[in-house]
């Protein structure tokens, strides 16, 4: 788990690349509208509104300061005017308030439901990538950037609009002041530019830092898992882990801290330089106008008027353009967000596709099949070449890492081969509908998954669509012997599996292998394949099991991976797998007279039992 070097993907951010980054915006706004268009207008409504109210009450202002001083010089002035205009910018704080708290809350609420939408179209797409997709690193990468995405990209909503708003607001406030003087902006200007620069150094950065660290924050996400779950709990005390895991955690956050803290000292030191940059800018347009009114020229309402729209100015511009650069930095994580979804299966549905058919006629047939996992150059099967026959019961033998799973995977089209054809039929496997294949095709693997979900749920995922056929669900338990474990669950089909949520119950490994295979009857599949699903059972428990599918599986193809040999010899026939390819096939009796690979495990398993 060595760290690499962190910054080796990209040097620098170019200003052309911020620009060009603002391309992927109108995409965002695209799905902010599909999220909610009428909340998405409403705010955009709001905002503009909005964006009028500074210059009204500084304007307001400047009418209540002239006011008074004149009341003050002479005798003659309007007392009832001066309340108007009091009771006027009085109301008008109050609707401004309303306004920026109305904003507010329709954001929030937008930023909610773009983020649950955003979540569902990724976990859309997740569903129709590849599997070996998903067992690349580099994928993985692309996945985590574009999850963090659906909470950073509301953030990035509301930085938009508030952009959008302070321009507008800006346009106000500038037209007054250059109706003063037009070099008041120019000095304005000059003012902010140098934070500018130095803000937009810092966020490539900051980005660039945080892009590099993906994996390992991955790997400091897992390592926080293992250190604090009830899934890991019994290996870590027996083996006594602990420290061992918190050493990594320390070793991966500590740089992470260094990193982080370096950056951070650097951005506040030259935020601090380019902030005092600022501040004389201020003070000498301030100035500027303290004289001017000295001289007779502005009143002091005026005075007032112009102070305050030049520091407004200046604190909006000034904001404008560090936001700028945090909103295209936002557009440059929007790109690691699309590129998600520019991501395309290569198991694809075909442009006409067959239905499955149904009743198998021919059975499948495996011409001269080869896979190789993505960056690998080694074959996990190499020159498959043998017929499942419609009805026969296939078992399949081989040590570790012999291409086994493998090859169900090739056989269900969660793979597609890298070589060679597969034939349903003597159609090739891939004209046929994806779905419709799947469906067919049953199959439970070794590493199945524990649903923290009830015991109902769990056993309909089999087949989800059926999730309220709760006769098909007691069936399924009954066929798997899942219905054994009924007696001691207090709420029976509903009882909570696993300690995760409240009142959960936690199954052994033997009785969760029950609830999986059960699984497997929740489809009328033509094809059941059982990858090693029952090793948590014990030899008795194994026999009966594949004993009662044999009796389920009647005139129906099947395929079984075991590595006790007891259960292996009820198939037809045996298929050896060594390093990926087919060394034996045919019936336990023939190959324990072939004197191969076959006869030679299962002496030595018989050897244990002697």
């Amino acid at each position: 788990m060595a760290r690499p070097e962190v910054n080796k993907i990209e040097e620098t951010l170019t200003f052309k690349d911020r620009l060009q980054a603002l391309r992927n915006l109108p995409a965002f706004f695209k799905l902010v509208w599909q999220t909610n268009p009428l909340m998405l207008m409403i705010s955009l409504v709001l905002r503009i509104v909005r964006s009028a109210m500074p210059v009204t009450l500084l304007y307001i202002g400047k009418l209540i300061i002239d006011g008074v001083i004149q009341l003050r010089h002479t005798q003659g002035g309007d007392i009832h005017h001066l309340w108007k205009l009091v009771a006027a910018e009085f109301a008008l704080a109050i609707f401004t308030d309303a306004l920026s708290r109305a904003i507010t809350l329709i954001e929030s609420l937008l930023g909610d439901r773009f983020g649950n939408y955003t979540s569902v179209k990724i976990m859309n797409h997740a569903a129709t990538l590849d599997l070996d997709q998903f067992e690349d690193s580099v994928f993985y990468d692309k996945l985590e950037r574009a999850r963090q995405q659906t909470t950073g990209r509301t953030i990035l909503l509301g930085q938009i609009m508030s952009q959008l708003q302070d321009v507008i607001t800006m346009a106000f406030l500038a037209t007054g002041l250059m109706a003063f003087n037009p070099w008041l902006i120019v000095l304005l200007l000059f003012a902010i530019i140098p934070a500018f620069i130095g803000e937009s150094y810092f966020n490539d950065r900051s980005y660039l830092l945080t892009r590099g660290q993906t994996p390992e924050r991955r790997e400091l996400d897992y390592i926080r898992y293992l250190g604090a779950s009830d899934q890991t709990a019994k290996e870590i005390k027996t083996f006594d882990l602990s420290d061992f895991i918190i050493d990594r955690f320390k070793q991966l956050s500590d740089s992470f801290y260094k990193d982080s803290k370096k950056l951070a000292i650097q951005r506040s030191v030259w935020g601090t330089f380019f902030a005092m940059l600022g501040s004389i800018g201020y003070y000498t347009a301030y100035v500027f106008i303290i004289i001017s009114t000295v001289e007779g020229k502005v009143t002091i309402g005026a005075l007032a008027f112009l102070a305050g729209s030049f520091r407004q100015l200046r604190s909006l511009l000034e904001g404008i353009l560090t936001r700028f650069s945090t909103v295209s930095q936002g557009a440059i994580y929007l790109r690691d967000f699309f590129e998600f979804f520019d991501i395309e299966p290569k198991i694809v549905q075909s442009a006409n596709p067959l239905p499955f058919p149904k009743t198998i006629q021919q059975g499948f047939v495996f011409e001269d099949v080869g896979f190789k996992y993505h960056n690998s150059e080694r074959w996990a099967n190499r020159h498959l070449n043998f017929t499942l026959f419609p009805g026969e019961k296939l078992a399949l033998v081989g040590e570790n890492g012999a291409g086994k799973t493998t090859l169900v995977k090739l056989l269900s089209r969660l793979y597609d081969p890298t070589e060679g054809r597969i034939l349903l039929d003597g159609i090739d496997l891939r004209k046929y509908d994806l779905f419709d294949l799947r469906l067919n095709i049953g199959v439970i693997f070794q590493d199945y998954l524990r649903y923290q979900m009830t015991l109902a749920q769990n056993i309909a995922v089999g087949n989800i669509k059926q999730i309220a056929n709760r006769e098909l669900i007691e069936r399924s338990a009954k066929q798997s012997l899942a219905e054994s474990l009924i007696p001691k669950l207090p709420n029976g089909y509903d009882q909570q599996l696993g300690k995760r949520f409240a009142d959960g119950v936690d199954l052994s490994g033997g009785e969760w292998q029950k609830v999986a295979l059960a699984r497997a009857y929740m489809r009328d599949a033509q094809l059941l394949i059982l990858d090693e699903p029952t090793s948590a059972l014990d030899a008795r428990a194994e026999y009966q099991v594949f004993q009662r599918f044999a009796e389920l599986t009647k005139e129906k193809s099947a395929i079984l991976i075991s590595h006790r040999f007891s259960t292996v010899r009820m198939a037809d026939r045996i298929l050896v797998l060594e390093k990926g390819e087919l060394k034996e096939i045919g019936n336990h009796e023939e190959l324990l007279a072939k004197g191969g690979i076959y006869a030679e495990l299962f002496e030595l398993q018989a050897m244990g039992y002697k």
